[in-house]
Order: structure tokens, then sequence, then C-alpha cells
């Protein structure tokens, strides 16, 4: 079949709503709408003109014979990069353009809560992924002041008494913050700036601001999480990370161990937030007492700090692209464990070299193209580019991620044990993640580029991984038996474990994925009535030398009557059947999704094997 028939009769399939795999790959999107609808004809589209146009004669093989998966390659061709960690404080000091009008510098928490929605919508046109925001406590604690300095003067006019001005005024904040807190987090879970009425993918990170502002920004974003949506939903958006730091948080000593509290009270009804370990060894290093050294991610995993080309740390920079390696379809094709890391060698330095070819691909792209994320300062020194100018040297700021699917599933192809099962696999396997990042680190040096190993948040990609070895190999038990391979180096979801084991064993591979990372727990019964436990995996995360962590368990809500609870195929409240009338919010790789209905084939399978850890 050529070019134009494959092109066609994936037209037709989309036409015809053939497929879940293809309407439904992105679970943060209705399929079926008008603009999905649209996406997807735009999406094959740039897909094959990128795969014989774009491509190199290496790159193309290595794709279409499934051994590299390039990430949204059908944005290759706008040149835009994956994420940004935007600098929320200093887009809002100086006030900014979304091209439409000047929006000048809020004087309020409730303006300053609004315009940070619109930053977000106005940004996550300019790239193909998620977008974060490292340090929302600090960068709006100073508008909370502002709030409160109004409400004083306000109050001032009423009564005489200083200490009970103070009150009244502080209360009087405490109230708008919050409610800009609780608008915020409906903004975030009703906003349609993608097309196929996808919400932006917005992440923040917050909780190491101690001053008494910071704090009340943390602590009523926490709430109004908590509290949930109109008719109490689970929001989807923001994904919130916290950060856990000794000295701020941790200990019942610390200034803000309250908030650490509250952070576990939330997760535990609302399954975010997830937790940062700003204490974790390849965190710590960056670390030098101030805010803007601090470790952030993007809610799904991303990573970035080390930069070869500046200052180290987060703000204002991001991931351009990334790329990853089919490591089960590899281990199936080697003769042994020497001949795997031959052809894995030879896959890594296509993947480098494809990413250096991208990289090089979007630096020949000029400023005018992403006005927004280079004039508003949300770049690094982006506001210094003028409209002609191409982006070479402000892409240096980001990072080139090679990434990994199944490592669990290539051990049992060459030693016939994953790593859960066996030290001598769980030896072979961090000799293989090992392996690639050296040769990340060295392609660095090489090409003078910011390369980093990527455990990769396979959605689509762990089940068009697996069909390809399958469709190689047959059904081969323990590795292409299930429509799934495992994301990354997680140790499989079916794969019976404690947690402690589980947090033990995956903690090493964190030390190695320097482009992200993230551990997962499942819990059984309803994780709101049993904090203790809570707080018993994140301090155990924590104490691993976990990087980043979180915790998922059932939280379900019966659309009849509303009650929160497990629910099985009865609601206990009222007593009502049948799915149709149940909410299941369930975490399928970075983010939350309320209905299994949008989970393509493969991660449907993946959730209901999942066994709990706890």
């Amino acid at each position: 079949m050529g070019i134009y028939e494959e092109l066609m009769k994936e037209f037709t399939d989309i036409s015809r709503g053939n497929g879940v795999d293809l309407i439904q790959e992105n679970a943060n999107m209705d399929g079926m709408a008008p603009m999905s609808h649209m996406m997807h004809f735009a999406s094959a589209a740039t897909k094959h003109f990128t795969i014989e146009r774009l491509l190199s004669a290496q790159a193309k093989s290595a794709y279409l014979s499934g051994h590299i998966h390039i990430h949204d390659l059908d944005f290759y061709s706008s040149g835009t990069a994956t994420c940004c960690q935007i600098p929320l404080g200093k887009i809002l000091e100086g006030g900014f353009n979304t091209g439409h009008g000047y929006m000048r510098e809020p004087k309020s928490i409730t303006s300053a809560l609004a315009l940070t929605s619109i930053i977000l919508q106005a940004n996550q046109n300019q790239q193909h992924g998620g977008q974060a925001i490292p340090l929302f406590d600090y960068d709006l604690a100073p508008y909370i002041q502002k709030s409160f300095l109004r409400n004083r003067s306000k109050v001032a006019e009423l009564y005489r008494s200083d200490e009970e001005v103070h009150e009244i005024a502080w209360r009087w904040t405490e109230e708008e913050t919050y409610q800009a807190c609780e608008a915020f987090v409906h903004e975030c879970n009703s906003m349609h700036s993608r097309g196929g009425g996808q919400t932006p993918f917005v992440s923040i990170n917050l909780g190491t601001d101690i001053s008494v502002a910071g704090r009340l920004l943390i602590k009523s974003l926490l709430l109004a999480v908590k509290a949930g949506l109109g008719k109490g939903e689970t929001p989807i958006f923001p994904i919130i990370v916290f950060k856990v730091k000794e000295g701020i948080n941790y200990h019942k000593e610390d200034v803000s161990y309250d908030l650490f509290q509250l952070a576990i009270e939330t997760t535990s009804t609302r399954l975010f937030p997830n937790f940062l370990f700003l204490d974790a060894p390849f965190n710590k290093e960056y670390y030098n007492g101030t805010k803007e050294s601090e470790a952030a991610t993007m809610g799904c995993r991303t990573r970035v700090l080390g930069n070869i080309h500046g200052d180290a740390g987060c703000i204002g920079r991001g991931n351009l692209s990334f790329t990853s390696l089919n490591l089960p379809l590899i281990a199936l094709e080697s003769d042994s464990t020497e001949d795997f890391f031959k052809r894995l060698d030879t896959y890594i330095h296509i993947a480098i070299e494809q990413l250096y070819e991208r990289y090089q691909f979007q630096g020949r792209k000029k400023a005018a193209t992403f006005k927004f994320l280079f004039t508003q300062g949300v770049w690094t020194n982006g506001e210094s580019l003028n409209p002609e100018d191409t982006l070479e040297e402000i892409w240096k700021q980001g990072t080139l991620s090679l990434g990994f699917v199944g490592l669990a599933e290539a051990l049992v192809a060459l030693t016939g044990f994953h790593h859960g099962e066996q030290e001598d696999s769980y030896k072979l396997g961090l000799q293989i993640i090992h392996h690639m990042r050296k040769r990340t680190d060295e392609a660095t040096i090489e090409k003078k580029l910011n390369y980093s190993l990527l455990a990769t948040p396979a959605e689509s990609l762990a089940g068009k991984a697996q069909r390809e070895a399958r469709r190689k190999f047959g059904t081969i038990k323990g590795v292409t038996d299930r429509p799934y391979f495992t994301n990354s180096f997680h140790i499989p979801v079916y794969y019976k474990i404690s947690a402690l084991e589980k947090i033990n064993k995956e903690a090493p591979f964190h030390q190695l994925t320097n482009g992200g990372h993230i551990t997962y727990l499942e819990l059984n019964g309803d994780a709101s009535k049993n904090h203790a436990a809570m707080e018993q995996i994140v301090r155990a995360m924590k104490e691993a030398g976990i990087g980043y962590g979180s915790i998922n368990h059932p939280v379900d809500r019966c659309l009849s009557c509303g009650y929160k609870g497990i629910i099985d195929n009865c609601c206990p409240s009222c007593s009502a059947v049948g799915e149709k009338n149940f909410e299941r919010i369930r975490r399928i790789t970075g983010y939350l999704v309320g209905s299994l209905d949008k989970w393509n084939t493969a991660k449907r399978s993946e959730e209901k094997d999942r066994v709990k850890h706890l």
C-alpha cells in the first residue's frame, strides 16, 4: 500500500470513528468531538509529512520498525517544544500582552489568579505538551499581601482599633484567597483552549513558602481541591505537586508541618497532590537555599534541572522533545545479553541523532512563530529576541530526552524474570538504565546540548510498542501476552509486591533518570479514612530516595445521589446500579480521568491488572 492509500485509509477510519486506540489515543480529549475530528485528520497528515520529508532515512526506518517512538510526531513540523516551567511572578509583575491587549499587574489575589488562568491559556497553544508553575506559592503571595492592604484600608474606615482592623482585614483576605483558589480550580477544569475539548495540561508546584501569605495560598488551594468542583467532582487539573523539605514541612517541629498533613489529607480524598522530595540526593545537589534552586516537575514527571548553557534550575525552561526506545522489541531480537547491549547502542545512537535533528529543525524557526512564549518572558531571555531571530541559541536552555518503555518485559525476554522477581534480573535492569544514562551524559558533552534520560509516561505507546513486538514475535508469556508494556522502569502493575519493597526497588532508578521519573503505589479501601497509611507511604518514599511519588486509590462518586466512597456494582447509599451512574476517577499516567471510556484499550487493560500494594 502506497503512502497516499495509507493516508486515505487512516482518514476513512477517522471519519467512521473506527478503533478506540485511534480515536481515544489521549484520554484528556473527547475523541468524537468535532474539533477532535479535525485534529485527528491534521495529525494523520502531518505525521505522514514528517515521516516522508523531515526524518532522516535512519530515523524513519527505526520509527517505522517500532524500535523508536518519536513523541508528538504530529507537532514535529510546527517546530514547537514539549513543555515549560512558567515564571509566573515575573510575568504578573511586569504585566503581559496576549496579542489582544495589555494586561497590567494585578492588585489582588483574585485578579492575580484570574490572570494566571489567562497566561496558561495563552501559553498552551505555543507548545504541544504540558506547562507547570514551579513557584506557585512564592509567585502569588505578594498579591495576597496586596489584597490585605486593600482590605485593611476598607476596614479602617469602619473601625478605630488597630488590632480589630488587622483581624477583620485578615479574615476578609483569607476568604478572598480561598474563593480565588476555588475559582482557579474550576477554571482549570473548564478551560478548552485546545482542540477536541482538551483542557490545558496544568501542573503547579508549591509547599515551601513559609511566609504568612505563602502559607495561606498553599492552605487555600489544597482546601479548594479537597472540596471538589460544583457537584463534588474530583478536579482533574491542576496537577498539584507538593514539595517536601526537611526544615520546612517534613518534621513535626517544622513551621509548615500542618500543610504537609493537609496535603496528605487532600491526596487521600482527591488523588492530588503528588509529592516531590527536595532532599533526594539528585535534587538536593542543585539546592542552594534559594527558591530558584528548588526542583520542580511537570505533573506527569518531566524534570528539567541541569544546564550546561547557564544556571541550573527549572524556571523559564522546558523539554524540547523526547524519543523513546522499545526495550522489549530490542530484547526479543537479541541472541544474548551482550547482543542486546550492542543493539541497544544502535538505537540509542539513532534516537540521539534524531533528537539532534529535531532540535536543528526547531532552531530554524523564528521567534515570531511563538509570540507569547518569547515576547512575554515565559522562556528565559525570550523577550530579548527580535521577531526575525532564529531559536538555535535560546532552545539550548531546554532539554532533549531519551525515554524508554517496557524494562520489565525486556528483562523477561532476556532472563526469564522481571526485576521484581529475581535479584539477577534486577541488577541487569539497573545496568541497562545506567548504560542509557551514560550514553545521554556522553551526548550532552558531544552535542553540547542538555540531553537527559526520561522514564517515559507511556499512554498510547504502552499499547503501540506491545503490538509491534507481538506482530513480529507472537504471544510470549511475560513479554507480549498482555495488551501493554509496563511503563518505563516500573515493577509490573500485576505483580504482587509490598509497598515498601516496590518503593525500595524503584528508588535507584530515580537517580538514573534525570529527565523525569515517578513511582506509584496502589492502595485498597477508602484512603480518606486512613491518613496514617498515606503518610507512612509518603515518608517511606522520602527516606528511600524517591524523587517524585504518587499514591493511587479508588475515588468513586454516585451520580444519582452524590455519595463518595468505594462503589462496587451498587451505590451503598441509594442502591443505584450500572456503570453509567458512577464516576470513577483513576490515574492514567500522570493525570486523572473520570471515565474509562476515554482510555485506549491498552491502558484499560493495565488498569484492570493493577494489584494493591497496601
